[in-house]
């Protein structure tokens, strides 16, 4: 069943794109770490990197 009326489909590009941003910040933060407990800071750091760079970005501008 199309429902042409839906929009899902012109985002799907997002997630993909976002997906890769995910998984090259995963490889950043990865090359970084030397020890268990800061792979495990690398895996949520890249799971989250946008909440950090919004963030930053805010923090810029207001200053």
């Amino acid at each position: 069943m199309n429902d042409r009326g839906s929009n899902a489909g012109c985002f799907a590009g997002g997630g993909a794109i976002y997906g890769l941003g995910i998984i090259g910040a995963w490889v950043f933060f990865f090359q970084q770490a030397d020890a268990f407990w800061e792979f495990i800071g690398a895996f949520f750091q890249g799971l989250f990197w946008p909440a950090f760079m919004v963030y930053e970005v805010f923090t810029a501008l207001v200053e």
